[in-house]
């Protein structure tokens, strides 16, 4: 593994996740990635945002649907072909790494794109996890968003169950903090947002070969 990985998610910070992840289901990390790579990353975003991102639909392959009631974003597949984003994929497998061994999760594959929130676009409550499939078990959000001020919007929230109508918590889309909860339990939603509005999400697939130890 490179010693960036290493360096940036030391052992400390993949204790930190694990232990968090066990107690509550989710963590809140600040200045997760490199500066550097983060900076990369948010230019990266915005520049491809222009000519390659596509409407983000709802569902997968044979099931996907555009639904502009629901969520309105645009969205662009990270690759490792490409740096930076190849840099940030590898951090992340690293972190799969460091997670499975503390909890035994049997996370596999990772999948993760750029998302572009324009002024005025949300994403209505919904779960990560597909219906009737637990292909999805942690959810990440890394946010690309230089001085991005509370009175623009854009924030992560995060509700305890589906029942609930008060939120559990309230993320505002940062610069270069990450946010990283289990898939299946946390209804969640972005609030509109005033300006541009960059991220990346991501997904950790379940081996479901393997047992899952965490008692939440």
């Amino acid at each position: 593994m490179s010693k960036l990985s290493k360096t940036f998610l030391t052992d400390q910070v993949l204790d930190f996740v694990a232990d968090s992840i066990t107690a509550q289901g989710y963590v809140l990390l600040e200045d997760f990635l490199p500066t550097d790579l983060a900076l990369e990353l948010s230019i990266d975003a915005e520049t491809l945002s222009k000519t390659k991102f596509k409407t983000a639909g709802i569902g997968r392959n044979e099931d996907k649907q555009l639904n502009n009631d629901i969520r309105t974003d645009s969205t662009l597949w990270l690759t490792k072909k490409m740096h930076p984003q190849s840099t940030y994929i590898t951090l992340m497998e690293y972190l799969k790494q460091g997670v499975n061994q503390r909890l035994f999760l049997g996370l596999s594959d990772f999948e993760c794109h750029f998302s572009h929130y324009r002024r005025g676009d949300f994403y209505r409550r919904h779960l990560d996890a597909f219906k009737g499939r637990s292909n999805r078990l942690l959810s990440t959000i890394c946010y690309l968003n230089k001085n991005w001020k509370s009175n623009q919007g854009g924030e992560l929230v995060l509700y305890a169950n589906p029942q609930d109508l008060e939120p559990l918590s309230k993320v505002s889309p940062d610069f270069n903090r990450c946010v990283i909860f289990l898939s299946e339990v946390f209804p969640h939603e972005v609030l509109t947002s005033s300006s541009d509005r960059y991220s990346i999400a991501g997904w950790y697939s379940l081996n479901n070969n393997m047992p899952v130890y965490v008692d939440y």
